[in-house]
């Protein structure tokens, strides 16, 4: 799913405690499910967690997946898209795999331009099942 990016060096020490998390977990992670497993770091309101996450999103090292109001890091190496950003979340797993197309971006800016419609975010989300899990059936 995601991959340990190099730390940012301005990142909060609660920041960096939720990327953490988000970046060895197997699959997303709501707020509160970060919230548990950083108690014993000392995080112990959801409000801490939501800050964290807000500004992870807004540097573009974390996402939120609408569909399952969870988040997940970032898996684009350079972390700073702000295009297009697609995922493929597994039903039978959980798995998340990010990914990004370009014509698939075209088309979307195409269309907006033309109705004039102003695109603040685009996210898709594909949901199926992965070919591990396609396998094991």
């Amino acid at each position: 799913m995601a991959h340990d990016h190099a730390k940012p060096v301005d990142l909060t020490r609660n920041q960096e405690l939720v990327l953490g998390a988000l970046n060895h977990a197997p699959a997303p992670l709501s707020a509160y499910d970060i919230l548990d497993r950083l108690r014993g770091d000392g995080l112990r309101a959801p409000l801490q967690v939501y800050r964290a996450l807000d500004k992870l999103v807004e540097r573009g090292l974390a996402h939120r997946l609408e569909s399952l109001n969870a988040f997940v890091a970032c898996a684009d190496e350079h972390c700073h898209r702000k295009g297009l950003i697609a995922f493929a979340i597994c039903e039978g797993c959980g798995k998340v795999d990010e990914f990004a197309d370009a014509v698939i971006e075209e088309r979307l800016g195409g269309w907006a331009k033309q109705t004039g419609f102003k695109v603040e975010r685009t996210t898709m989300e594909i949901r199926g099942k992965c070919a591990e899990c396609l396998k094991a059936a």
